[in-house]
């Protein structure tokens, strides 16, 4: 059942939705706000302006393993367009979301959490889990049709994605002195690309229930553009946990398992 379907209802959610012992993170208010690394894309972009930024990623690659990006090319108004179709498709009927629902051994299509375990702590989100790239993986059949914009604006968003990675890795490699294109080079010609669209439904035992677990990113890096009024990432640093902060038109770097591994080993070097 989705998690959408459990909130309409009402009653009190699965036992598997509970968090139990040192897998829950910090669940009530008192997370303090703290201020994140903000770089700025367009100043990383030219020899003549770089050098602050650069000084800035930097430092929050090595401290952080996050940061805010802005001036990233994509203008209010397509954010907002992302946004809406987000929020266009999961308000749905139930039957229209289900004809992308994915198959059971695979996280592709609309869902929630796969269950690979009786023991496992489930996620109180339901997902729209896409392949952009190469684009002879993509499986259209779970690209939404509807609403009818949908598609356009994720090709267009997958594009622009890929030129803010493309100019990140560039300047993280010139941050430690290094060819700029040794990072690219690394992940190939042909880089698998995901989308994850993330609906929190409201819920009833918000002190016992995540959204999403603790976790660390298995990818190279994570693009995420959050809600534009309700705050709920967390991030943990130097073992105590902080809210993100909301910072408007900016979208939020999360530095994945790979760079981090990439850039320590280079660091050390």
């Amino acid at each position: 059942m989705s998690v959408q379907k459990l909130a309409i209802i009402g009653k009190e959610p699965p036992e598997n939705y509970f968090h139990k012992g040192s897998d829950s993170g910090i669940l009530d208010a008192s997370v303090p706000l703290i201020q994140i690394p903000v770089v700025d894309i367009g100043l990383l972009s030219s020899p003549s302006t770089w050098k602050e930024d650069l000084h800035k990623l930097r430092s929050a690659l090595s401290s952080w393993g996050c940061f805010q990006v802005i001036n990233h090319g994509m203008t209010s108004l397509f954010l907002d367009q992302m946004r809406q179709v987000s929020k266009q498709f999961f308000s749905l009927p139930m039957e229209e979301k289900q004809k992308y629902s994915r198959y059971g051994d695979s996280i592709e299509g609309y869902g929630n959490d796969m269950v690979i375990s009786e023991n496992q702590t489930l996620d109180w989100t339901d997902r729209l889990y896409l392949t952009l790239a190469p684009e002879d993986q993509q499986k259209l059949k779970f690209w939404p049709e509807n609403p009818e914009p949908f598609r356009k604006i994720l090709h267009e968003f997958a594009i622009k994605s890929q030129q803010i990675n493309e100019i990140l890795l560039k300047a993280m490699a010139r941050s430690l002195n290094l060819e700029e294109n040794c990072f690219l080079e690394q992940y190939g010609e042909r880089p698998l690309v995901t989308a994850r669209f993330n609906f929190y439904p409201p819920c009833p035992r918000p002190e016992k229930i995540l959204g999403v677990k603790p976790h660390a990113d298995a990818s190279a890096l994570t693009i995420l553009l959050p809600d534009k009024e309700v705050e709920g990432l967390q991030f943990l640093k130097e073992k105590e946990w902080f809210r993100v902060p909301l910072i408007r038109h900016a979208l939020l770097i999360n530095v994945g398992d790979q760079v981090e591994f990439s850039y320590a080993c280079q660091w050390m070097l």
